[in-house]
């Protein structure tokens, strides 16, 4: 059973990693890595001197900076409040209906909050118009698009993250609630010094994974929502990969941002992992 997934990492994640050595090189597709030549850190300082390097840097780190604020508590708070339903019949319609979205692709989920958001026919502006208001144009407006895409997240994701904390809910002792009843210990005492402690691990190792996420935003919603309109707040290192990098060609330079995204998240979860560890003795190793 273990054998397919080992073979996957082996062929999609590790093998790949072959290919950071073209970040060192002038890549040339038709002469092959080995007949490329060295350049060294080359395209190294070539993004850190990019004028927009800091834009980047900085849009990244945002928008995955309010992903893990708002979108990391939201399973856990759905999970929670999940937890406490009596009635099955509903908890498991709430359920479904909340995984659903899981399985829709980005590119429909992008169309769907375009078509939501349209200043002539988007839902969303049809309330606004009904209170006396002035229809919003949303998607060409750059201090919007961060939140467009945190809500959208959540809502896609919200429903699936969450079977980890009920899986982790099933674990804890019933006794202890009897217990703390037996205590006099009311629901919120009960979810405060029963519930939490009992689920914390799984907090703890969900958020260390979260934190080395912060700035692999994915590529394929930003890429379908954002416009040139909103390139100032909305544009990030995946992006500018895609437009730069990998559009003309430069295939050298995308792997050098790549592998610098990658060493920077690799440095946030090991800073993390070692917090956590110091703090609550509970970490990924």
């Amino acid at each position: 059973m273990f054998l397919p997934c080992f073979i996957y990492f082996v062929l999609f994640k590790y093998l790949p990693m072959f290919g950071i050595v073209i970040s060192f090189k002038n890549y040339n597709l038709y002469k092959g890595i080995w007949e490329s030549s060295w350049v060294g850190l080359k395209y190294y300082r070539m993004f850190f001197e990019n004028p927009d390097f800091f834009k980047l840097l900085r849009n990244t780190i945002l928008l995955g900076f309010y992903k893990l604020l708002f979108g990391f508590p939201a399973p856990l708070i759905l999970a929670l409040l999940l937890n406490e339903l009596k009635n099955q019949v509903f908890k498991r319609f709430v359920q479904t209906v909340s995984y659903l979205p899981h399985f829709i692709s980005n590119v429909v989920v992008a169309s769907m909050v375009v078509m939501f958001l349209s200043p002539s026919t988007g839902t969303i502006n049809h309330i606004i118009e009904w209170f006396g208001f002035e229809p919003i144009n949303f998607m060409v407006k750059p201090g919007l698009f961060r939140s467009i895409y945190v809500v959208s997240e959540i809502w896609q994701h919200i429903g699936w993250e969450t079977i980890i904390y009920l899986a982790a809910l099933t674990a804890i002792d019933p006794m202890l609630y009897e217990a703390a009843e037996i205590d006099g210990a009311s629901r919120w005492k009960k979810l405060v010094h029963v519930t939490l402690p009992g689920i914390a691990p799984a907090i703890v190792i969900l958020l260390i994974l979260n934190v080395g996420k912060v700035l692999e935003i994915g590529f394929e919603k930003v890429f379908l929502l954002y416009n040139p309109a909103t390139y100032e707040t909305a544009d990030i290192i995946s992006t500018y990969v895609y437009r730069v990098g990998l559009m003309e060609g430069n295939f050298s330079y995308a792997s050098a941002i790549d592998l610098f995204t990658g060493v920077v998240s690799l440095i946030f979860i090991l800073t993390t992992n070692y917090i956590s560890r110091k703090v609550s003795e509970t970490s990924l190793w």
